[in-house]
């Protein structure tokens, strides 16, 4: 990347920070006797570098703002120059901190003050980074909006200007989008949140040097997933029962995916109505769910995929619960659940937002504060892990680690794509019964396998898409 090889000064490139965390860790660096001026080199340069690369000859515009981030931008422009390319700098205002002054101070070139006619190629964004909290001004948003216009490629450096670092908010309508976002030292918390990480496309870190944060949240990695032992069978390997109810089809799609999720044996619980259509491979057993669920060998269950929310439908979600094992709940279940029906033992929630909000109100939570926060309160009333699904689904558990997961396919807005989320981490439940390893599987996997099923997926292609998916994750 850069002459200082910041691959080898990461400590922890996977960990997500908040500004308050990513200021503590700065101020850590340049205790141990780096100082400003040495990180702004550092990162900028870094960053620097990905602009030349992807500039490939383009002439390039550097929109610097006041601040530590237009400092950067400085810096980016003099490598640029002195690489021989042709570099335009443009700085509504002048540099307000020391660090920026002596970056501005060694770029020898002109500094424009306004938008200059004849630009083109790249679109270089170093006007704020994180720590933003207030939308742009009318004129510094009309600047933005005029050079991204005018250019074909455009690159965000740590953040894109206007946006909320640590909750992802966009803090004025009708932000640029941009082709590539270049996160500084860390990854934060908007990179990986909803509205503005579908505004920043491709994601690449520039490493300076920050040390593991504790505390910090994390971003979901590709699993090392391992085949059965030699001497495996399938009791050993995990046997699952999925709790069917008045909607079998929704059971149905789940089990499909559990049988490619791992697990050794998949059963889906039917009652007196049978599951017309199950494939020979899936074995459905009938009659009263509490003399089924006496069989000891059920390493997990999975309730609520088709469930319902009748009085039926609650009884046999108590019933499930009653049975004490590791267990995943979804769909109608998560609706049906009250604290007092929870029993102690390895959980998985997995809400979108509807059933987020109808959670919390069971649980007497208050339902404020950013994804994250909301999620770790709920692990921990309910003593579970518990994924909150979305187009930015992230998993909190009870012992307050957090875990996001990177933008996955826009295609996964399909019915049906939350059964086959919830029948892969059930599968993995019932293959290493660890509810946090489950959970952070099962959804590796499903973002894996929309990937691999392709644009304009089903739920079917989907669930036949985890096997592949996890055959990628094999050691």
């Amino acid at each position: 990347m850069s002459s200082q090889n910041p691959d080898r000064l990461s400590r922890d490139s996977g960990q997500v920070l908040t500004v308050a965390q990513m200021r503590a860790a700065e101020e850590a660096l340049m205790a141990a006797g780096s100082d400003v001026h040495a990180l702004m080199q550092r990162a900028g340069r870094g960053a620097g570098e990905w602009v030349r690369r992807v500039a490939a000859g383009r002439r390039v515009t550097v929109l610097c703002g006041p601040g530590n981030n237009g400092g950067d931008g400085y810096v980016i422009a003099r490598m640029l120059a002195d690489a021989g390319l042709r570099v335009a700098v443009i700085a509504p205002r002048p540099p307000q901190t020391e660090a920026a002054r002596q970056a501005r101070a060694a770029y020898a070139g002109v500094v424009h003050d306004s938008a200059v006619a004849g630009l083109g190629g790249v679109l270089v964004d170093c006007l704020f980074g994180s720590g933003l909290t207030r939308p742009l001004d009318d004129a510094t948003l009309g600047l933005l909006r005029d050079l991204a216009a005018r250019h074909a490629y455009r690159i965000a450096v740590d953040l894109p200007s206007g946006v909320a670092s640590d909750s992802g908010a966009c803090l004025n309508p009708g932000l640029p989008d941009w082709h590539l976002t270049l996160a500084l030292g860390a990854w934060k918390h908007a990179h990986f949140a909803m509205p503005a990480c579908a505004k920043m496309g491709a994601l690449r870190l520039v490493e300076i040097g920050v040390a593991a944060v504790p505390g910090a949240a994390r971003v979901l990695e590709k699993p090392v997933l391992t085949a059965p032992a030699a001497d495996a069978h399938k009791y050993r390997r995990g046997l699952l029962g999925i709790v069917a109810g008045a909607m079998p089809g929704a059971a149905l799609l789940a089990a499909t995916a559990a049988l490619r999720g791992g697990a050794g044996y998949v059963q889906v619980l039917a009652g007196d109505a049978g599951l017309p259509g199950a494939p020979p491979e899936l074995v459905v057993r009938e009659g009263p769910l509490e003399d089924v669920l006496a069989d000891s060998r059920f390493a997990a269950l999975l309730v609520g995929p088709g469930l319902g929310r009748d009085d039926a439908a609650a009884a046999r979600l108590a019933a499930a619960l009653a049975a004490g094992k590791p267990m995943v709940i979804d769909a109608d279940a998560l609706v049906l659940l009250a604290p007092a029906m929870l029993r102690e033992t390895a959980l998985v929630l997995t809400p979108h937002e509807g059933e987020m909000q109808v959670l919390e109100r069971n649980f007497g939570l208050s339902g404020q504060g950013e994804r994250p926060a909301r999620a770790l309160a709920l692990a921990q009333a309910a003593q579970a892990v518990v994924i909150l699904k979305g187009p930015d689904s992230l998993i909190a558990t009870p012992q307050g680690a957090v875990t996001v997961a990177p933008r996955a396919s826009s295609w996964l807005s399909v019915a049906g794509s939350g059964d086959v989320l919830a029948g892969t981490v059930a599968s993995r439940l019932a293959t290493t019964r660890d509810a946090v390893r489950a959970a952070h599987e099962g959804l590796w996997l499903h973002g894996a396998a929309a990937q691999l099923a392709g644009p304009a997926l089903t739920s079917g292609d989907l669930a036949h898409a985890i096997g592949p998916a996890l055959q990628e994750a094999l050691a």
